[in-house]
């Protein structure tokens, strides 16, 4: 028992944004109204999805996944930065700081194949539009969704179990606002190039091959869309992709930036603001982005909050 206490501290300090104490209050209210828009936003979407029956399609029952997957993975991270932003005491309790990279690494690899199974949705969609139904039918559709959810599961349950089971020899400082495996490898008493062997095979099965897959898928979209003649035609396929698109670029462009960073000293602050950025700021955007460009969601979204909700489609039915 006391070799366990050494080698694991009870609690993490995270310092997060500590150094600039000024901007604290700012960041807190920043946070917090981003939390509640992406929570409302994703669960309206997962609420329209499942209500309205021309919603019922592969694409949006993909959507309603990736719906949920933000409001977790928000909520895995967003309440105890809250928490550390309030008060001076910057702490999480070792139990804590695990179960939160656990299920951040477990999300986060799941958004990526799930955006890799979306695009391949797309691609079957635009490319093989007569034999879309026959190829996207709900048994596969489940066991897709089924296995983008497992996969990330695994890779957190190995990556994130070989991390914990690093002796930490009372390293407690995190110099982040979250708990994530890299960062508490670096906290480790002992040589870690197993575990960052381990993290980069992942990194490439979960990250690079989800990437590669979702530039192929298109590349022969676009290709598709450049032989469509009519501009109305091209016009419906680009806003059939669009949506997808901008998630795609938002979520992958903040990690590449964050990635290719200088080592330099202000880079490591700089890194800081782009994770808050995924964590708080993209699964608040996702929701804007599919409703605002999809005529079928707001048509839904309409549709629940007029006339299910406040009941005004049988008040002007009787007028």
């Amino acid at each position: 028992m006391e070799i366990a206490n050494t080698s694991s501290p009870g609690v993490f300090v995270l310092l997060g944004f500590s150094s600039r104490p000024s901007l604290e209050p700012i960041l807190f209210f920043l946070v917090l109204g981003f939390y509640v828009v992406s929570v409302l936003g994703n669960g309206m979407i997962i609420l329209v999805s499942c209500v309205e029956v021309h919603l019922h399609t592969p694409m949006y029952f993909f959507l309603a996944n990736l719906s949920f997957l933000d409001i977790s993975f928000t909520t895995s991270v967003v309440p105890q930065l809250l928490v550390n932003l309030w008060r001076p005491q910057k702490t999480i309790s070792y139990g804590a700081c695990v179960v939160q990279f656990y299920i951040s690494h477990w999300l986060g690899a799941t958004e990526c194949v799930l955006l890799a199974v979306m695009s391949c949705d797309r691609y079957a969609a635009i490319c093989r539009p007569l034999h879309y139904t026959v190829i996207m039918h709900p048994r596969l559709c489940l066991s897709l969704a089924f296995v983008s959810w497992l996969g990330g599961l695994t890779t957190s349950t190995v990556g994130s179990t070989l991390t914990m089971l690093l002796p930490l020899c009372g390293n407690n400082r995190i110099d982040h606002f979250l708990c994530e495996m890299p960062l508490i490898m670096q906290l480790a008493c002992v040589d870690t190039s197993f575990n960052e062997v381990e993290m980069y095979m992942a990194s490439f099965i979960f990250v690079v091959l989800p990437l590669g897959l979702i530039l192929v898928s298109y590349g022969h979209i676009a290709h598709a869309v450049l032989k469509i003649r009519s501009a109305e035609g091209r016009r419906k396929a680009f806003n059939t992709c669009s949506s997808h698109v901008a998630v795609v670029a938002l979520f992958y462009g903040s990690i590449i930036f964050m990635y290719l960073q200088p080592a330099k000293s202000n880079s490591h602050e700089q890194g800081k603001f782009i994770a808050l950025f995924y964590t708080v700021v993209t699964p608040m955007l996702n929701p804007l982005i599919y409703t605002l460009r999809n005529k079928d969601m707001k048509k839904g979204l309409r549709h629940l909050v007029l006339e299910k909700c406040c009941g005004f489609a049988g008040t002007w039915g009787h007028i």
